[in-house]
């Protein structure tokens, strides 16, 4: 599969100078993604830094026990664990200022067409009130039959609102459609198609927060990608995603079947350390995203560089706890070590 019109990330190769590179020994590793560092060779005014040791970047919320956000912890009351063995925090900081990046993914099956008008209104809004310009970015995808990215990373809010708008409730009876993802196959809701090709052709080479606001039931027919590998690419892409659950149960009993899709939307969430957000009436959609608004207002960055050193590709698991006291911490549940 391939999203049509998909973010183009160049890479470069920098040669830097030796004056410099005190600098960029000390800042190696900082929290933008994975970093390291090697000791540099010289040859006259010129040096090569070579990137060898891996950081683990871990976004953090708190809540005490009555679901309020806590957001004046200090880096000593954190504890982080990888498979068990504790790790020392070498990277802490609170309300971060990290740029961040949005994949907003609209579900346009048939089961949202009462429900889809007040997604988008309450979408607007909420990146009207959380992106800031010429830092955050944000791409729209809709899916249903197919998958179509709608709108590329951008910060011109004109452009999502207008991208966002223009979503469209897929019709079984035929209706205009935009371009199909080649190879999609037939079927209801690619919602498992989704998730895996914005975690590997939009959200991978981008750099910060990374966060996926899900907007669907969580009903999936006829994805060509299983869940579970959905999963592992979001994962690997250091997504976090968010659900926000606008369901219309009456749909699926008027066409003859029962309503079923939490449990994806729930482990697509808790496994990247984002949440399901329920909105059992469409009205309530505002005060959804709100919640989203605060969260991402309120997150705590832990990096970390990994006691276990070997890069076998495998999966790592990630716990975070908070002392002296009695807190739920979200965070996601682990991550995949570089194989190289």
């Amino acid at each position: 599969m391939k999203l049509v019109g998909s973010h183009r990330i160049a890479t470069f190769v920098a040669v830097i100078p030796a004056a410099l590179l005190g600098v960029l020994l000390l800042y190696a590793g900082q929290p933008d993604g994975i970093a390291g560092q090697q000791a540099p060779s010289t040859a006259g005014d010129v040096a090569t830094l070579k990137v060898t040791t891996e950081v683990v970047n871990v976004y953090s919320i708190v809540r005490e026990k009555k679901g309020r956000l806590i957001a004046d912890l200090k880096e000593d009351d954190f504890q982080l664990f990888e498979d068990g063995a504790p790790q020392t925090i070498r990277y802490f900081s609170r309300e971060t200022d990290t740029p961040l990046t949005i994949g907003m993914l609209i579900d346009t099956s048939p089961s949202q067409v009462r429900v889809l008008g007040v997604e988008q209104q309450e979408a607007d809004r909420f990146l009207r009130q959380v992106m800031r310009p010429q830092k955050d970015l944000t791409c729209v995808i809709q899916f249903d039959t197919e998958v179509e990215l709608i709108q590329d990373f951008t910060d011109n809010l004109s452009y999502l609102t207008r991208a966002i708008d223009s979503t469209v409730v897929h019709s079984p009876a035929g209706g205009p459609l935009p371009a199909p993802v080649p190879g999609s196959s037939v079927g209801g809701t690619h919602l498992y198609d989704a998730v895996y090709l914005a975690a590997t052709q939009m959200m991978k080479g981008q750099v910060g927060r990374k966060v996926i606001i899900l907007l669907s039931d969580g009903v999936d027919q006829g994805s060509t990608i299983e869940r579970d590998r959905a999963v592992e690419a979001a994962q690997k892409a250091d997504l976090i995603i968010y659900s926000v659950d606008v369901s219309d149960p009456s749909f699926y009993w008027g066409h003859g079947g029962g309503f079923a899709g939490g449990s994806s939307l729930k482990r697509f969430s808790e496994e990247t350390g984002g949440r399901v957000i329920h909105v059992d009436r469409p009205e309530k959609t505002a005060a959804a995203f709100q919640e989203l608004a605060d969260e991402l207002r309120t997150q705590y960055l832990l990096g970390y560089s990994p006691t276990n050193t070997r890069r076998d590709g495998s999966f790592r698991k990630i716990r975070v706890n908070v002392r002296g006291g009695s807190y739920k911490v979200q965070a996601r549940n682990g991550y995949y070590a570089s194989s190289r």
